[in-house]
């Protein structure tokens, strides 16, 4: 009876042991601007090659229904690192500027804490954008509140600690960019620290050309067109210094493309023939393809779960969409609206998981899902419960990871548009709390295109998936139904 005891106990151990060993390798792929119709395994009739997401998705599953919890970038990364709504933040509209503080609140839980504190080696490499606490130069008065385009930044001390940024949040290590590539200042955040400080000026380009970004301050050695370059080779590196660890790592790439400024290097500018943003997707797609490759020469990848997406739709900016759109490309994959809109091609957005062994291959979901659900995701695959405090608008699809056709339908799901209007999804059914766009599609906000019309807009979205006929005076008790459950959300502070 000992010896049995003795072989159970045994037994347990080597299980715990290897269970912790069999802990996945965690790396969630960011892509900035990329529009649901521009990968090729969610737009077949695309004309832009993406031949290493397309293979990703060979590889592991489509999820077609997925949605970001805002149609613009600081709100997303947002809700993807906490699990909660970005609108329950002081942050109700739009997205931070270079001064901005930082907006994830002191001791709440991320991705990353939650997997630093399980044992991880967290790395985050990419596009920040959540805000830093910048420290202030002697003499000088901080703004740390003005959030427009022209929200000094002079106070700014880029030689000093920051006090909050990346480091503060659960991330062992970052690298990168403080906000997108087109905001001022062009400088890389290393850990608490500035690179290397701005002491020189880029000048900036127009609006109206693919390149647009703002004139700012630069480091010396700063060039945009280096940046998905830069990000890529650290990326690289961090996968093949950790692999092989005992130690399991976390890597929360978050590209700066293809956002603008576009600006395509090499072999890739003019490769597609459709202009310079086709040809900047095709070289982010070959930047996540050298990742991916990473991955499996350093051994690493059959024991990692991929997770990639992007922070919302297509930027309708330089007639970049329009002239794709031309040439017999959709960059919104036939869906309505674009980057900023609460229309489905601001929010809806390809993600594709990879998790060999537990993810079929090949395999496809039109269950609905949101970017909110990843940290409850991740929570779950490390067998660590969500406390009440943390993840309140977060629910693990892990069950649909593992088996689809027994995935319960996931419960409401609320989306953001540029401009702070909020719309509340169920089922076929969706609720746009604005009489129009919310962002930059038409009926713009305030447009005379907008007055007179109904101030929501209810669509079936499996009757009616390119939301083209308003349904909201026809099924007032569905709009009222779906008005108080987002109103409950509001009030109890949670949804999950």
């Amino acid at each position: 009876m000992r010896r049995l005891a003795a072989a159970l106990i045994l037994a347990g151990v080597t299980a715990a042991g290897a269970g912790a060993q069999a802990r996945p390798n965690i790396v969630v792929i960011l892509a900035d601007d990329l529009g649901y119709g521009d990968v090729g395994a969610f737009n077949p009739g695309g004309r832009i090659p993406t031949p290493h997401l397309d293979r990703l998705a060979r590889e592991g599953t489509r999820l077609t229904d997925a949605h970001t919890p805002s149609a613009v970038c600081t709100p997303t990364r947002y809700g993807l690192l906490t699990g909660r709504y970005p609108w329950r933040t002081r942050l109700p509209r739009g997205v931070l500027w270079g001064n901005g503080d930082a907006l994830i609140e002191p001791g709440r839980m991320t991705v990353a804490s939650l997997l630093r504190d399980t044992g991880y080696h967290t790395a985050g490499i990419g596009k920040w954008h959540l805000g830093l606490r910048w420290a202030a130069a002697a003499g000088s008065t901080p703004d740390r509140t003005t959030n427009t385009e022209a929200a000094p930044v002079e106070w700014i001390d880029y030689t000093a600690r920051i006090a909050d940024g990346p480091t503060h949040h659960g991330f062992t290590e970052f690298f990168g960019l403080p906000a997108s590539l087109d905001m001022r200042d062009y400088v890389y955040v290393d850990g608490d620290s500035v690179h290397e400080p701005p002491t020189t000026t880029l000048a900036g380009a127009p609006s109206s050309v693919p390149a647009f970004h703002r004139r700012g301050r630069a480091g010396a050695s700063f060039r945009p067109e280096r940046v998905l370059g830069d990000l890529t080779s650290r990326a690289v590196q961090y996968v093949r210094t950790r692999a092989g660890g005992a130690q399991p790592f976390f890597l929360y790439f978050a590209l700066a493309s293809p956002h603008t400024p576009v600006l395509p290097t090499g072999a890739f500018a003019g490769r597609t023939g459709l202009g310079a943003y086709a040809d900047f997707v095709a070289e982010t797609d070959a930047a996540i393809g050298e990742l991916l490759q990473a991955l499996e020469q350093s051994g690493a990848a059959k024991n990692t779960l991929v997770i990639f997406a992007s922070d919302n739709g297509p930027a309708p900016i330089a007639n970049m969409i329009e002239s794709l759109r031309a040439q017999g490309h959709d960059s919104a994959g036939g869906l309505r609206g674009a980057k900023q809109d609460l229309y489905e091609g601001g929010h809806r957005v390809p993600l594709i998981v990879k998790w060999p062994g537990v993810v079929a291959p090949g395999s496809t979901s039109r269950a609905l899902v949101g970017l909110v659900d990843v940290l409850a995701t991740i929570a779950d695959v490390v067998g660590r419960p969500l406390p009440a405090s943390a993840g309140e608008d977060s629910v693990s699809f892990l069950p649909l990871l593992r088996q689809p056709s027994a995935f319960e339908r996931r419960g409401a799901i609320v989306m953001q548009s540029g401009n702070g209007s909020l719309a509340i999804r169920e089922g076929r059914w969706k609720l746009c709390l604005a009489p129009g766009s919310g962002g930059l599609s038409s009926p713009r906000p305030g447009s005379a295109e907008e007055q007179g019309l109904p101030p929501v807009q209810l669509f079936d979205l499996e009757a009616d998936p390119s939301e083209k006929t308003n349904l909201q005076a026809a099924h007032p008790d569905i709009v009222r139904r779906l008005t108080s459950l987002l109103e409950s959300y509001r009030k109890t502070g949670r949804s999950r």
